[in-house]
């Protein structure tokens, strides 16, 4: 037993970690695979982190878009610091006036007028300034008339105090009413499928939004990402093609009050038309899926994302409805918002579906349509050809 664990200690990680087979008469370890890097996570975060950026500057050209696609935490502190620096810089200029003028020396002596009463060290000219641009005034200390400075830092710090609580308190706003806290609310479905309508091959998923307030205008939009070479040997990774999900038929806009199935459907125009499941299995791509909208409560537009992987695409399945009539009412229940079942599906690409669709309809129309005479050969013809079919393809 020691000399085992000694051995399986020497193994690598991955090794050691798989489930081992404990039989002694061989050991059987599944390969490690490959992890797969998504482009877009399942809760619509993009997978991208830009490198070696050298214009920065680009960044402070729009500081207040900056400020706020800043982390909560960042930002909390970026405000706070504003307002102590700030605070602590007019407090300064205060107290340089109080020492330049002798206010800190004779402020005690008879007949002296100070520019700003009971303003005798650093620490109250700090607290003066917070009462300035607070507007506080706790009425201790206050600025007198015969202080022509004082007066003329008074009202730069009133602007400029202005400015700051108008940029922080609008990038704080902004943050906290983003609209991409509204995606949060909508669903998409932990898997696509792909099944037969209406003698379609078509690729399908679901969305739905869990607020009664809705999305106006909402449309979706949806692309396949995957690494391509061109004819010309030319490598494009990550290269994103559109997938038809109704753009030309204004099916792509939706009326988002209950759960709806997206779909696309396999034709001559899809990236999935010569893909069959045997080939699919062998494939490696993405699916994005894009809902925007505006919320109908703030007007502002709304985007959500998500993405399908290869392995999350099931080939044969369907979507469990989720919508029942009640008295007076309709229902959607969300607990089977992502559930599938299976249905006979043709293993074989949509474009092979379609020829033989077609070729099929060819002989029952010769059978409708030649003579009685000829009947019998258009019939066994006909059996002929459903023969070669699978099961399946013939169900």
């Amino acid at each position: 037993w020691n000399i085992d664990t000694y051995n399986v200690k020497k193994l690598p990680k991955h090794l050691r970690e798989a489930q081992i087979s404990t039989e002694r008469t061989h050991l059987i370890s599944d390969p490690a695979k490959k992890p797969r890097q998504r482009y877009v996570q399942k809760d619509g975060k993009c997978n991208v982190h830009h490198g070696n950026v050298q214009e920065t500057y680009r960044y402070l050209s729009d500081l207040f878009t900056t400020l706020v696609d800043l982390r909560w935490s960042l930002s909390l502190f970026i405000f706070t610091l504003v307002y102590v620096v700030n605070w602590l810089f007019f407090g300064f200029l205060w107290w340089l006036i109080a020492l330049i003028r002798g206010d800190l020396v004779h402020a005690d002596e008879d007949g002296w007028t100070p520019c700003v009463e009971n303003l005798n060290s650093f620490v109250s000219a700090f607290l003066f300034s917070i009462e300035t641009e607070t507007t506080i005034g706790y009425g201790y200390r206050v600025i007198t008339e015969k202080c022509p400075e004082g007066i003329i830092l008074l009202l730069v710090q009133a602007i400029l105090g202005s400015i700051v609580n108008a940029m922080m308190v609008g990038c704080m706003f902004v943050k906290i009413s983003q609209p991409k806290n509204r995606a949060e609310t909508l669903m998409f479905s932990h898997n696509a499928v792909i099944s037969v309508r209406d003698n379609k091959m078509c690729l399908m998923f679901r969305v739905g939004d869990l607020r009664n307030s809705h999305i106006v205008e909402a449309s979706i939009r949806a692309k396949l990402i995957r690494s391509q070479q061109t004819k010309e040997g030319e490598f494009i990774p990550l290269n994103q093609t559109d997938i038809n999900i109704g753009f030309d038929t204004g099916d792509d806009r939706l009326f988002l009050v209950s759960p709806l199935i997206i779909s696309h459907e396999i034709n001559e125009k899809s990236p999935f038309w010569e893909m069959s499941l045997a080939q699919m299995e062998k494939e490696e791509f993405e699916i994005v899926v894009i809902l925007e909208g505006m919320v109908e409560a703030t007007g502002m537009t709304c985007q959500a994302r998500s993405s399908y992987l290869d392995t999350e695409v099931l080939w044969g399945y369907r979507f469990t409805p989720v919508l029942s009539l009640e008295k007076g009412f309709y229902e959607v229940d969300y607990n089977n918002f992502h559930d599938v079942y299976e249905t006979n599906t043709p293993t074989c690409s949509a474009k092979e579906l379609s020829a033989k669709l077609r070729e099929g309809l060819f002989f029952v129309h010769a059978l409708l349509t030649v003579p009685l005479s000829k009947t019998l050969f258009a019939y066994d013809c006909l059996v002929e050809n459903i023969g070669s079919l699978d099961s399946k393809e013939t169900s």
